[in-house]
């Protein structure tokens, strides 16, 4: 019987006393200590060395390792409660389209004809990143402009929300797309004023890329990846741990979980490599089976545990499918859409909660989020639960009365500061001003509404320090301060966002999140002290080493 590595018993090892010049514990006091004590995974006494060291000796018979690490800052590991690390992998090995590559369509061009030249004949050319509004002229390339790239193989362009893009000629042609083509049910094959495709598709239209065999399309969420051979996925997932790892992410949530990823995180497990804390929701389509089976509630181990259950109710803001029932400023005929009759949705939150179940649904616009608020209230009228932590992903744009019933709910919104950062000019130029306060956490925070903070990987780099810095000053990449500064929030409120309070969003702050004794002895190591650092300056804040379990898994 093949066994899974991490359910191994870990090797006996001496205990140790770990020290820097500053250590930030994030716990609810506050404190710096000088040191604190692992034993095995767990951290065992917080306070000054020499207390450390007699209570190492008190429990141990091994002498204690001091491990300086010297005029550093120490932070609990950063975890990332909202991401999607298959494909971050995938998109790795990509063409890097986004706002530090190209600022106008000519240039993505170059970019994928460049990439080109290094590919074997008739492999697909694959790039990412690309938001329409950032780029000198504003909108989606065409596929005909994709078409001096190639046409005699695939080009597919990933728009930045993730949640459609642009093809060449030839993808249409390969999969019997036409002008007649009919749109698939929650998704579009986008076409001009005489009916003529143009390039652009978004969300369920992406199956003819992605194909059904990975996460299913209908009303339960858009198809990410595209598929690959088992070992290639395992290879992906392996090079985006390390990504987070480099980032000082030590816990992911992974927000979209169907078989494929769920194989893969056994596969990495099983061999010995998976090296970070993952929770996993499920997507939704897979409801019924996870209470068949009795997964009514959190499952796993410290390393890989099945947590929720992961819905949509509307699409994105930056891929302009976000749902505005009376179109986006920036274009009055588009609408976006709900991926649930509202009556569906009610039923389905409510078959969750009744069991216990943790739900997380995409949600952005006022209206999508009206929806989800609602659907959460009835279940919880039905079956009264004052910790149900119903999750919100994104919530782009709630209104001030939305964010004071979810502070009565319960309900704690995931936000990605990050986004903003990257193209906050674009959702301002969507729906108009209202997109002043996208990802309004200084409202959030007023409220008592839980501020919890993530990157979206592989929507934004999984760097908790560049999002730290987004939502402290609300200034974008472009230099543009998005709304006024009480939708900021402070130094400190940001950190916790990246780790405890994304803990308690994960149901694992028992174990993770801040540097207490008795929890997981996960942590990373700054090359400065946050709260010493201007706030232009901290995404340049690096990480040093990322320690999971007491090891060191990472050292830059």
């Amino acid at each position: 019987m093949r066994k899974l590595a991490f359910t191994q018993a870990p090797a006996l090892s001496a205990p140790q006393i770990i020290t820097a010049a500053r250590i930030r514990t994030l716990d609810e006091t506050g404190t710096t200590p000088e040191a604190f004590l692992v034993i095995g995974d767990r951290i065992r006494h917080v306070g000054s060395i020499a207390e450390c060291r007699a209570a190492a000796e008190a429990v141990s018979a091994l002498d204690p390792e001091l491990v300086d690490l010297g005029d550093r800052t120490i932070l609990p590991g950063f975890i990332d409660a909202h991401a999607h690390p298959l494909m971050l992998g995938q998109m790795m090995s990509w063409v890097d389209c986004g706002p530090g590559k190209a600022d106008s369509i000519p240039e993505i061009v170059a970019l994928l004809s460049e990439a080109a030249k290094t590919l074997p004949a008739g492999r697909p050319i694959r790039g990412y990143g690309y938001e329409q509004r950032n780029l000198a002229e504003r909108r989606h390339p065409t596929r005909f402009e994709l078409d001096e790239v190639a046409t005699d193989r695939e080009v597919y362009l990933m728009n930045a929300s993730g949640h459609g893009g642009v093809v060449n000629s030839y993808t249409f042609e390969l999969h019997g797309v036409t002008r007649d083509t009919p749109n698939p049910k929650g998704g579009e094959f986008f076409r001009d004023a005489d009916g003529e495709l143009t390039g652009e598709l978004s969300d369920a239209a992406c199956n003819v890329l992605t194909g059904l065999e990975g996460v299913k399309i209908g009303h339960h969420g858009p198809n990410f990846h595209l598929a690959d051979e088992p070992d290639e996925h395992k290879r992906q997932l392996a090079a985006a741990q390390e990504n987070f790892l480099e980032g000082g992410v030590t816990t992911i949530g992974d927000a979209q979980v169907s078989r494929r990823e769920f194989d893969m995180y056994l596969r990495l497990a099983e061999s010995g490599d998976l090296k970070v804390r993952v929770s996993m929701y499920l997507l939704s389509h897979l409801l019924d089976e996870a209470i068949e089976m009795g997964l009514h509630g959190q499952f796993g181990n410290e390393y890989l545990s099945f947590a929720g259950i992961k819905f949509y109710s509307d699409g994105t803001l930056g891929g302009w499918t976000a749902y505005f029932p009376d179109g986006y400023v920036g274009d009055p005929c588009r609408t976006g859409q709900l991926y649930h009759d509202p009556r569906d949705y009610t039923e389905l939150i409510a078959k969750a909660h009744r069991v216990g179940l943790q739900t997380a649904t995409h949600s952005q616009s006022p209206t999508a989020l009206e929806m989800v608020i609602g659907a959460i209230e009835a279940a919880l009228d039905e079956r009264p639960d004052a910790d149900a932590r119903h999750r919100i992903e994104h919530c782009g744009l709630p209104t001030p009365a939305q964010i004071e019933r979810m502070a009565a709910a319960g309900i704690m919104p995931v936000n990605q500061p990050q986004h903003h950062y990257n193209w906050g000019e674009g959702v301002e130029q969507a729906v108009g001003t209202p997109g002043e306060r996208f990802n309004p956490l200084g409202e959030f925070e007023r409220a008592g509404v839980p501020v919890t903070i993530s990157s979206d990987a592989p929507v934004a780099d999984p760097r908790p320090m560049e999002a730290v810095q987004a939502a402290v000053s609300r200034i974008t990449r472009r230099g543009t301060q998005l709304g006024s500064d009480d939708l900021a929030v402070s130094l400190d409120t940001a950190l916790r966002a990246h780790t405890i309070s994304a803990a308690r969003a994960l149901g694992r702050e028992d174990e993770l999140g801040s540097l207490e004794t008795g929890k997981r002895a996960d942590f990373a190591v700054l090359d400065r002290d946050p709260f010493d650092t201007p706030t232009p300056e901290l995404a340049q804040v690096a990480i040093s080493e990322t320690w999971v379990g007491g090891e060191r898994v990472y050292a830059r």
